[in-house]
């Protein structure tokens, strides 16, 4: 194994340390327990957001806490859910009286842990609301979930809710608005490679150097089958086909287009995916009117990809057009 870190028990500690000191200006990170927030939190009569979940799936969720997006996340150690005492913390931090949406990705810890969180923060006065996110049309269960994974709606639901809340939409419109995302997004992804853990120093899973694995989830879990590796073109029908049929999609429209890496794979492949995407979309009468490619929720240095598509609305596209001033994702700010 080898990994830029310095002892494998300290790498949240440290990258925390990192965030600390790279963007110091936008967010302040507590270390007991862990949590980021955006430095102007709690912002008065605003609903906060907050979301979380293991770390190794960076810019996932710290990443995306500012201006327009999240008001904070909770980090847990790589690949484990984050404490409840880290939710209410982040939630007690960010609650500026309008109540506060937990953002969930539907991993069994994440919602237990969220669940009791939300339970806490209610018996101290705060209003609590919560989106799940189950976008993934890979499984319906899995090692981690009851039911599908929430995977890369996850970062639109973010963006999307966070403009909402920026608007200064009511927690009931804002949980609506994120809702309403997740059901009109699906994902499916794969993988090259695996990806290894740092306290582990093995791989998260076997494959073949000629193989892939199609479906696969941000935690290394299984997918729908192997196969032998074939062209960006072939493992971009293999994701479309069923993400196009599990809504379903229809011919007219709009969408959002989400090409996201895994850690390890090269922007370049990521832009020859999208082509490949964009190919598909259009045989099938789908209009992409907005797009996003680069490495936004990650599994270590996995090679691979997940695709989403997002059906749009004139709600929806102004608030993915609205300014966000985070991190990781910054337009129009």
């Amino acid at each position: 194994m080898k990994k830029l870190i310095n002892e494998p028990d300290d790498v949240v500690a440290d990258a925390l340390r990192g965030i600390e000191a790279a963007h110091g200006d936008r967010v302040r990170v507590t270390f007991d327990p862990y949590t980021i927030v955006r430095v102007d939190a709690p912002v008065k009569g605003k609903v906060g957001l907050v979301s979380g979940g293991g770390s190794g799936h960076e810019p996932l969720h710290g990443g995306f806490v500012g201006p327009g997006m999240l008001d904070a996340a909770c980090p847990g150690e790589v690949f484990t859910s984050p404490t409840p005492d880290q939710m209410l913390e982040a939630t007690k931090a960010v609650d500026g009286g309008a109540g506060v949406v937990h953002i969930v990705k539907n991993y069994t810890g994440d919602v237990l842990n969220f669940e009791m969180a939300a339970e806490l923060a209610k018996a101290e006065g705060i209003e609590v609301d919560t989106i799940l996110t189950n976008d993934d049309v890979a499984v319906e269960d899995s090692l981690y979930t009851a039911g599908r994974r929430g995977v890369g709606v996850t970062v639109l639901v973010e963006k999307i809710a966070g403009a909402a809340a920026d608007a200064g939409k009511s927690l009931q419109e804002v949980t609506e608005v994120g809702r309403r995302v997740n059901a009109a997004g699906r994902t499916m992804g794969m993988a090259l490679t695996p990806c290894i853990t740092p306290a582990s120093g093995e791989p998260s899973f076997e494959l073949d150097e000629d193989e892939v694995e199609i479906g696969i989830g941000i935690h290394g879990e299984p997918g729908r089958f192997r196969e032998k590796i074939g062209p960006a073109s072939q493992i971009a029908e293999r994701l479309m086909t069923p993400i196009l049929e599990d809504l379903p999609f229809s011919s007219g429209d709009s969408v959002l287009a989400f090409v996201n890496g895994m850690g390890g794979t090269p922007l370049i492949e990521l832009y020859i995916v999208y082509a490949e995407v964009a190919k598909i979309a259009a045989a099938h009468g789908l209009k992409i009117e907005r797009n996003l490619v680069g490495n936004y929720i990650t599994s270590l240095e996995m090679q691979g990809c997940s695709i989403t598509l997002l059906r749009l609305d004139d709600e929806l596209t102004r608030y993915w057009d609205a300014p966000v001033n985070t991190p990781a994702l910054r337009w129009g700010a």
